[in-house]
């Protein structure tokens, strides 16, 4: 579990989380969700020890983040920002090979080969594999640096709105696989969601943001609600039923 304790963050003078509070379960999937410029991606950072911590505390499994060795964390967490420039003239199989990093530290081994192989299959990335980044469309490259987060094999993915560039289909297929992951795999998956039908469709604990703060959090159900986020968008929210998971009318 990642116990987030009494976290506050500012950028100069001001304040973009305010004491947040929050235990993201292991074995889950765990949407994070809220208007822009909530904090979604902030946290995630802070958790993925991207940014330093200003105050507050995170801990996974009992064990200080902030006092975890880098190449420790490195085994057991892996994180993909939404910020993911790197040199136009790297080849797809040569990406997906950087998550094997932490593993072979420059020395890749018969099963560091078969990893790449299974992530660039995993996201039907075999045909491009010998591609350059800057040959191939965004939603391409934005499968590529997740087949290399989920090369890493580290038991919880931090991903920063990777549903960014992809179609309807592979927006699908990525939610599915994230769910495969989680549930066949044993993984646990923390995500920022912008559309939060995906996070009604596919997680198992949601949190729900605005201005700096958590305003919900649990299952779909408790938080996915018309007055909740009606109050979290500012705006007039309905909310019905599919197949046993929350459908929210957001476009109505």
């Amino acid at each position: 579990m990642i116990r987030i304790s009494g976290l506050s963050h500012r950028i100069g003078k001001s304040a973009i989380l305010h004491d947040i509070s929050a235990d993201l379960p292991k074995g889950k999937l765990t949407a994070l969700i809220g208007p822009n410029g909530a904090g979604k991606s902030t946290l995630l950072r802070l958790i993925g020890r991207l940014e330093p911590l200003q105050s507050g505390s995170v801990t996974l499994d009992g064990a200080d983040l902030s006092r975890t060795p880098t190449d420790q964390l490195a085994l057991r967490m892996a994180v993909l920002g939404q910020q993911t420039a790197i040199a136009s003239r790297l080849r797809l199989r040569e990406l997906v090979g950087f998550g094997r990093w932490p593993h072979h530290k420059g020395r890749p081994r018969p099963r560091d080969l078969e990893v790449v192989n299974q992530a660039l299959a995993a996201f039907s990335l075999d045909d491009l594999a010998d591609r350059f980044i800057d040959e191939i469309s965004g939603g391409q490259a934005q499968r590529a640096y997740l087949a290399m987060t989920v090369a890493q094999e580290t038991d919880w993915l931090l991903l920063d709105e990777p549903l960014n560039n992809l179609d309807m289909a592979h927006a699908r297929s990525l939610m599915a696989r994230l769910g495969e992951l989680v549930r066949v795999g044993g993984k646990s998956v923390v995500t920022v969601i912008h559309e939060v039908n995906y996070a009604a469709a596919w997680a198992d604990h949601v949190v729900a943001m605005k201005q700096g703060r958590i305003v919900a959090q649990g299952s779909p159900y408790e938080v996915l609600t018309s007055e909740t986020l009606s109050m979290l968008y500012d705006t007039p929210v309905g909310v019905g039923s599919h197949r046993g998971r929350p459908l929210v009318l957001h476009h109505v």
